[in-house]
């Protein structure tokens, strides 16, 4: 007796539900495409993440890759987002970096004469931005900065993909995923193509595992404070953003070595020197959280298909700059996938040799 099967068909099938996942989602959806996302929710770094857009690395003055084009990007992508969504979750708002020195002022100066950084870096100093913070030497200001409520946006952007019965909240089971030349078979899901956007997940994933994903745990807290009152982020050793209701996110530690989304106290201890340095008011901790970011060790993102397999790719790396990069890769991975536009060497997985040649060895 012939029995046939019944296929539920899309464009892509996408792996995860974070930053990555999501824009990824989306572009493909703005271009007519359809899309089926599985995520475990195993991976929280987006969740937790501080958010932040910023095209300035403050600690050496210097401008964060394509930042322009990024912006550009960023500025559409997530207002129609919200649209879409109902759901508010941008939040355009100042960026200050306190100053320490005279000296930090002079280096600050002379990174905003620089072309590159002109429309970023503020020429004029601002002081007495918070009573309750002491900074002498006063604020630099960035422009163009503001924050995404990571949590709210991954939280509204799966209640959409159920709502459209496009999502599945369990694990992928790498080993019942069938390759062909031309599509690929996931249970009862035929898609064109896969895209793994994993985030730190990716290492137990058989395709891609030997791709040098590092990994950095950053911790921050969620405090609460009645006399703070502070209306924009302030950046030093650490950050402060405001979250309203009188919450404020402060983070973030660093640490290559453990791999666990388990906080610590250490960590919990380290934040709390940096912020009771800089602000002077008293404050409650309210929650401490902690999570793995899908760090690289050349710390550029990792995009592109699998070496043998041309249907797979992989959407991943994004750091702690996930926000900013996540619309502008994924509409450069969706061109290379579907217009077969060259993706940027910055970030494509060919640079790392070693990945691509062990495949044609085995």
């Amino acid at each position: 007796m012939l029995v046939r099967v019944f296929f539920m068909e899309y464009d892509y099938i996408i792996v995860g539900c974070g930053l990555a996942g999501i824009a990824f989602a989306e572009t493909a959806i703005n271009n007519g495409k359809s899309v089926y996302v599985f995520d475990n929710n195993s991976q929280n770094s987006s969740r937790i993440a501080a958010g932040i857009y910023n095209p300035v690395i403050l600690k050496r003055f210097t401008e964060v890759w394509q930042a322009k084009e990024q912006l550009q990007i960023l500025e559409d992508f997530y207002l129609k987002i919200e649209e879409k969504l109902n759901t508010k979750f941008d939040y355009k708002i100042p960026l200050l970096r306190k100053f320490f020195s005279i000296e930090e002022q002079n280096n600050w100066f002379t990174a905003s004469d620089k072309p590159n950084l002109i429309n970023y870096l503020s020429n004029d100093l601002v002081f007495d931005v918070n009573k309750n913070i002491d900074a002498p030497f006063g604020f630099g200001k960035v422009n163009f900065t503001g924050f995404v409520d990571t949590k709210k946006l991954i939280e509204a952007y799966t209640n959409y993909l159920i709502s459209v019965n496009c999502y599945s909240n369990y694990s992928f089971q790498y080993n019942n995923l069938i390759l062909n030349d031309d599509f690929v078979v996931y249970e009862n899901i035929k898609a064109k193509h896969i895209v793994f956007a994993e985030g730190f997940g990716m290492l137990l994933n058989p395709f891609f595992s030997t791709l040098p994903l590092d990994g950095a745990k950053g911790e921050l807290l969620i405090i609460k404070s009645l006399d703070l009152k502070l209306e924009m982020v302030v950046k030093t050793a650490i950050f402060i953003i405001p979250l309203g209701n009188d919450l404020y996110k402060v983070g973030a530690t660093y640490n290559w070595d453990d791999k666990t989304n388990i906080p610590t106290q250490q960590a919990k201890d380290e934040l709390l020197v940096e912020l009771k340095a800089l602000i002077k008011c008293e404050f409650e901790v309210v929650n401490h959280l902690a999570s793995i970011r899908p760090t690289v060790k050349d710390r550029k993102p990792m995009l592109g298909s699998h070496p043998i397999h041309k249907n797979m790719h992989i959407f991943n790396g994004l750091g702690t700059r996930g926000v900013m990069l996540a619309p502008a890769m994924a509409k450069m991975l969706y061109n290379t996938i579907e217009k077969n536009e060259p993706l940027d060497s910055y970030v494509d997985i060919k640079r790392f040799k070693n990945f691509v040649s062990n495949f044609y060895q085995s």
